[in-house]
């Protein structure tokens, strides 16, 4: 059976990574929207109703992971997925318990953010 596309916000605040990664989505058949800062992520996801959120937790983690709480309020069904050059051991742990799905780690792949998009997308879609 075939997923239906998703609409999925893409956080960066370095452009030319999140407008790559919105091509990309796009071209596989998704509706996406790239935000490139934190007021500009609660901004699209009150428009857009993300079904997943693709977040850069950034230079500052505490504020990628803050944010999340934030999207949360404004998109409660959205599926959270990190993405982050952060090494530190405990950074799934602090961003599975900032309600983070999945936790990628930079460069990701384009097999591995298609594979985190679509599972993600499945759940939304199966809870519809």
């Amino acid at each position: 059976m075939k997923q239906e596309p998703c609409k999925v916000l893409v956080v960066d605040e370095d452009r030319d990574n999140a407008d790559t990664t919105v091509m990309l989505l796009q071209m596989w058949g998704h509706e996406a929207e790239a935000a490139y800062s934190a007021e500009d992520a609660t901004s699209k996801a009150g428009a857009l109703d993300p079904d997943v959120v693709l977040l850069d937790l950034g230079r500052q983690i505490v504020t990628g992971l803050s944010l999340a709480d934030e999207l949360k309020r404004h998109c409660p069904h959205a599926k959270l997925v990190a993405i982050t050059g952060f090494t530190a051991g405990d950074i799934v742990r602090r961003a599975r318990n900032a309600g983070f799905e999945k936790v990628l780690l930079k460069p990701a792949t384009a097999t591995r953010l298609k594979e985190a998009v679509d599972t993600e997308c499945a759940a939304v879609q199966a809870k519809a």
